[in-house]
């Protein structure tokens, strides 16, 4: 019995070991425009994790209400600090800057496979152009 467990165990383990750390910036402006995330979509997998960065000033990652997947926690992180999540859930997440939500400063997370990605009718004009965008070029 102990020759299966072993390996069934050390197989559990290693599955965290694959999971990877995305890094996305968080940008007062770049060439993709002001008050932006870059990368602004990513599609990854369950388990694996994001790190926001904030490469300037003034800027956070936080879960939209009404856009994250049924289960999962939301998150918000404090003002100029790394923060890292990890998004066991699948399923499609929008993220905003607290500070320059209505500035459109939002990015959209796919995490497995997602068919749809609704968006909440209260969304600021700018976040609703920059996450038409981001679903137009996906």
């Amino acid at each position: 019995m102990n020759r299966l467990l072993v390996p069934a165990l050390m197989m559990a383990l290693a599955g965290p070991a694959f999971a990877e750390v995305h890094e996305v910036g968080m940008y007062n402006r770049s060439e993709n425009g002001p008050m932006i995330y870059e990368p602004s979509f990513l599609k990854i997998a369950p388990g694996d994790s994001v790190r926001f960065v904030p490469s300037q000033p003034s800027h956070n990652a936080a879960t939209i209400d009404g856009m994250i997947p049924e289960g999962a926690e939301p998150f918000k992180s404090k003002i100029n600090e790394d923060f890292t999540v990890t998004f066991g859930v699948e399923g499609s997440y929008g993220i905003k800057c607290s500070p320059h939500y209505a500035m459109g400063m939002v990015m959209l997370i796919h995490v497995g496979e997602v068919a749809q990605t609704p968006l909440p009718d209260d969304l600021p004009k700018k976040a609703r152009e920059r996450f038409d965008a981001i679903l137009a070029a996906e």
